[in-house]
């Protein structure tokens, strides 16, 4: 019993994210929420953070989770949460410029973007203590996103996620997994 608490306290960051997803669907939240840049032109800022935790329907919620229990479960114990955070409102914010700023959509859901990010960042983080696997991840995460560039998206992915993929969230959440990295080694020492 004593280790599950301590896996719980361990991981709370991102349970609580878990949660919050889950809570929005259960709640329909999704006006509210979403990202669209129309009113967040008109000075509805939270959107920028707050459409990646809405989804389109329970399938996208449960794909989301997954790639965020994923990165849990293989990648959380690299950093402090601290850093965690920081990666993920970077993530998000980074993602929705992106999207405000190439002007392709004007409504956007789901963490798939941020996720991006976050397989990045943890795909480094791995590269730097397992060099084969970290490599591994990093070269098919690449594939994916030239995959989604040149042909659109994955086969079966628009299907499952009940709705049609922004291939755009990916590369912006992907390149702003980057950028994060390569930010974090010079500001992340203030930090520390």
């Amino acid at each position: 019993m004593m280790f599950i608490l301590q896996q719980i306290r361990r991981r709370k960051l991102w349970l609580v994210l878990i949660l919050l997803c889950f809570l929005i669907q259960l709640l329909q939240l999704h006006d509210l929420l979403r990202f669209d840049r129309v009113l967040i032109q008109q000075g509805e800022l939270w959107r920028m953070l707050s459409g990646h935790v809405t989804h389109l329907g329970w399938n996208h919620l449960g794909l989301n989770m997954a790639g965020l229990v994923i990165v849990m479960l293989f990648f959380s114990a690299y950093q402090t949460p601290a850093y965690w955070i920081l990666a993920m409102l970077s993530l998000a914010l980074v993602c929705s410029a992106g999207l405000l700023l190439d002007g392709q959509l004007n409504r956007y859901v789901g963490l798939s973007g941020v996720l991006h990010g976050l397989f990045i960042i943890g795909g480094w983080l791995e590269y730097k203590r397992y060099r084969l696997s970290g490599f591994v991840l990093l070269v098919l995460m690449t594939a994916k996103l030239v995959w989604e560039q040149w042909y659109g998206a994955l086969p079966g992915s628009e299907s499952m996620a009940g709705g049609r993929v922004a291939v755009n969230a990916h590369l912006y959440g992907a390149l702003a997994g980057v950028v994060y990295i390569l930010a974090y080694k010079h500001i992340g020492r203030l930090f520390r």
